[in-house]
């Protein structure tokens, strides 16, 4: 699995959540710290504890992937996990406006989420 396509599974299991504003930003031609960054917002800090608990198994189920490193989770305003090519930001509003993220990285290539259609 490249990249990409894990940062797509990883915005997949954050809408599994319901998380809000899911943003992709393709870093790897400006950072060397990262290829993608996902970066998704939560309303409290059970959900973002959930989105980053979602993100955790659908990427271990998967991709057979275990974030390098994690913080914030148990706090639950800022849940970042590590998996070295991507990362991902899970934020509550007053973060996620407060540190900006998105403009901080807008040198890179940003695409908003789109889920797949449900299929009833």
């Amino acid at each position: 699995m490249d990249s990409q396509q894990l940062a797509d599974l990883a915005a997949e299991a954050c809408d599994d959540r319901k998380a809000s504003d899911i943003r992709l930003i393709r870093v790897d031609e400006v950072s060397s710290l990262a290829d993608w960054m996902v970066i998704a917002g939560g309303q409290s800090d059970v959900q973002v504890r959930a989105i980053a608990r979602s993100v955790e198994d659908r990427l271990e189920t998967e991709a057979e992937r275990l974030p390098l490193r994690k913080e914030g989770v148990q706090e639950g305003r800022w849940a970042l996990l590590d998996y070295g090519e991507l990362i991902v930001h899970v934020l509550m509003p007053d973060e996620r406006g407060y540190y900006d993220l998105e403009a901080f990285w807008s040198h890179g290539e940003t695409r908003a989420f789109l889920p797949s259609p449900t299929v009833s």
